[in-house]
């Protein structure tokens, strides 16, 4: 894998905001991606200061086609 890591996801140059699912309930621990300057996508928890992985968008695909796929249960 070509994942990276950032200290802080706050100072990630992001095309959009970080973004959450909808689906998500408010407890604070929820998942928020965005999609990088450089088409990478960042992941990260709630935290805004906090670390974040870099994927690159075919990993990501790939992640969550095992999400679907149940790979992760």
């Amino acid at each position: 894998m070509h994942n990276t890591f950032a200290e802080n996801a706050a100072q990630l140059p992001t095309k959009v905001p970080f973004r959450k699912a909808t689906a998500s309930v408010p407890s604070g621990n929820c998942l928020h991606v965005a999609t990088l300057e450089n088409g990478n996508i960042a992941i990260r928890q709630s935290d805004p200061n906090g670390p974040a992985i870099i994927a690159t968008p075919a990993e990501w695909t790939a992640f969550q086609d095992g999400v679907i796929a149940g790979e992760f249960r």
